[in-house]
């Protein structure tokens, strides 16, 4: 278990502090590490995690339905999903740097799991279930429109970087654009991938992820912010 300042840390990022704490490390508990110490499997954060993302779906379709008054259903339906994909708590994880405390086991450990997508976004919604189940809907709210629809436009563009990319170069270039992979290192089980985004043979963006498409992600998200920043 990490140390009792460890959690202490944990709860100032997260901006919560917990009554009971053991729901705390319930959430950042893996499967992964709830099976080599033995420990009950009900106490790893899957079922947080179904809690959570119960919570996190109502408090979000209230939320668009409330600020979004032009959009219809379907729209609504859109944003939601665009808004609490594993893409989009993945980046808040990241934002908050979660991964650090994670308690995972070793084989989990040793293939990259503090930056897989999956396991970071999965601890979010874990987290949402342990302040809703701390606190009550309240605090669970405070939580996710703090963490989770703060400062939308900045998340929308990161998520949907490739695409606005895409049609920034149409429109004032006319043209597609080319992803080239830079780097490709460590073992299979643990890749590492450095790309470049390039316009007509121009370099526009680089980004580093395990998987090419999060790199690419990232190298459209930097040309983004390169473009905006030049007008």
């Amino acid at each position: 278990m990490l140390a009792e300042y460890s959690w202490e840390r944990l709860e100032e990022k997260l901006g919560y502090h917990f009554k009971n704490r053991e729901l705390l490390k319930q959430a950042m508990t893996h499967s992964s590490y709830a099976n080599e110490q033995r420990i009950n499997r009900r106490l790893d954060y899957e079922r947080l995690e179904f809690l959570g993302d119960a919570v996190l779906e109502t408090i979000s379709s209230a939320f668009l339905f409330e600020n979004y008054p032009e959009l219809n259903e379907g729209e609504l339906t859109r944003k939601r999903a665009s808004l609490v994909c594993g893409a989009a708590l993945a980046f808040c994880a990241r934002d908050m740097g979660l991964g650090a405390f994670i308690l995972l086991g070793k084989g989990e450990e040793a293939t990259g799991g503090r930056e897989k997508e999956n396991i970071i976004a999965d601890v979010v919604e874990a987290i949402i279930g342990a302040i809703y189940e701390d606190g009550g809907f309240e605090s669970a709210k405070d939580f996710i429109y703090r963490v989770v629809l703060s400062d939308l436009e900045h998340k929308q563009l990161f998520l949907d970087s490739k695409t606005l990319l895409q049609e920034y170069s149409q429109k004032e270039y006319g043209r597609t654009l080319d992803y080239v992979v830079l780097e490709e290192t460590g073992p299979d089980h643990d890749k590492e991938f450095v790309i470049e985004v390039r316009l007509n043979g121009k370099a526009m963006g680089r980004g580093s992820g395990k998987t090419k498409k999060a790199a690419e992600q990232k190298a459209a998200y930097e040309a983004l912010l390169a473009s905006k920043a030049g007008k």
